[in-house]
């Protein structure tokens, strides 16, 4: 039986499927999707000496490419997915910062229409619902407290399409707002944060169920006062973000977590700003000067850390080499555990059939030599043949 023109075997590869590892192994693309046939008479793609996984699904993004989620055009929003999913991240959210209420309400409104097309998987409110205390790279003078009214406002105005607030929940008005993202289905984010360990817990009973960039902008672990971070990690109900740049943590930290909430609570994400796969140099976040020097993005007044220049698949390196995660739990943090989140695992997050054909391809070393989006290849493997 020939195939169909729009198949595609790929074979040979060390494959990485939600029950383990399959050497040898072959994933077959049948237009957008992962099909459980054989496609005989398909043309093969030889892989051997590869890794497939899946594509990257990336919670938490503020741009890349030169171009920034939070204020560039719809066209430069494109150029900052585009660059990503050169990277391996074929499903992303795109993240805003601190703004004026109004300036937030018409970006939701522009980035809902790219998730209606498809091109984003959600919109992540990173402020101004935070906390001065650890405000990190987000202007002061636009802070305010989570008002339940003004965190529905921006809800309306993405029009279904926020997945995620970040808010400090110690401030007055963070519970309810917890609660009324909660009874909506939005999920409610602890971090830049001064909150105590007794508040975070409050915070997640209430429903919080994400801790944005763990150990980042929230107080240090104490033997008296254990914060925040202790209370995000015990509690089996919280899932927590983690930045593996060699900026954000200690390879120690990230073990850490990994340790106490498994590879099946830990999400891997960027917290890219335009700087990502684009280079050093001055650029803005938000109404504030960043200042990239050899890949570090810091803030031109305080030199506090401004988000990171990181893609997915540096990340993913670095947990496997550097690190020493199992590639099996690194793709669960890097792909599963996000798309579970976002309430999309069914079509994305594992290579199974029927699921979107979103895969990465790598070599022996880790490093990105392919990726595949709905069948359509991003990067095609130079090894095709």
């Amino acid at each position: 039986m020939a195939g169909r023109a729009d198949s595609t075997v790929l074979a040979g590869a060390r494959v990485v499927l939600p029950t383990g590892t399959v050497e040898d192994g072959r994933v077959t693309v049948e237009g957008t999707r992962i099909s459980g046939g054989r496609a005989e008479g398909a043309p093969v793609l030889n892989l051997s000496g590869h890794w497939i996984v899946p594509g990257f699904v990336d919670l938490h993004n503020h741009g890349g490419g030169g171009a920034s989620f939070t204020s560039g055009t719809v066209d430069e929003v494109l150029t900052g997915v585009r660059t990503h999913r050169e990277h391996g991240t074929t499903t992303l959210v795109a993240s805003t910062v601190t703004g004026e209420m109004d300036f937030l309400a018409e970006r939701a409104g522009i980035l809902s229409e790219l998730v209606e097309q498809g091109d984003l998987a959600g919109i992540h409110f990173e402020g101004p619902f935070i906390s001065p205390c650890r405000k990190g790279a987000h202007s002061e003078g636009l802070l305010r407290h989570p008002d339940p009214a003004e965190v529905r406002k921006l809800m309306d105005a993405a029009r279904g399409t926020a997945k995620m607030f970040t808010l400090a929940t110690e401030l007055p008005g963070g519970i309810d707002s917890v609660r009324l993202l909660a009874e909506h289905g939005v999920i409610a984010a602890i971090g830049h944060t001064d909150a105590t360990y007794e508040q975070t817990v409050e915070a997640i009973d209430a429903g919080a169920t994400v801790a944005t960039h763990l150990y980042n902008a929230m107080p240090a672990i104490g033997h008296r006062a254990p914060g925040p971070i202790t209370a995000l990690l015990e509690d089996e109900r919280v899932t927590v973000e983690l930045i593996n740049d060699g900026t954000h943590l200690h390879p120690a930290a990230l073990g850490l977590a990994y340790h106490h909430a498994g590879a099946d609570r830990v999400a891997l994400i960027t917290d890219a700003m335009d700087a990502a796969g684009f280079g050093d140099g001055r650029y803005q976040l938000g109404p504030l000067a960043v200042n990239v020097e050899n890949g570090v993005a810091r803030l031109v007044e305080g030199d506090s850390i401004a988000g990171s220049t990181l893609t997915l698949d540096t990340a993913f390196h670095r947990a496997v080499t550097i690190d020493r995660i199992p590639v099996e739990d690194v793709v669960r943090s890097i792909s599963a555990t996000p798309a579970r989140l976002l309430g999309v695992y069914d079509r994305v997050g594992s290579l199974e059939p029927g699921k979107d054909a979103d895969l990465v391809v790598l070599d022996e070393g880790f490093r990105l030599k392919g990726v595949m989006r709905k069948g359509e290849w991003i990067v095609r493997p130079e090894t095709a043949r």
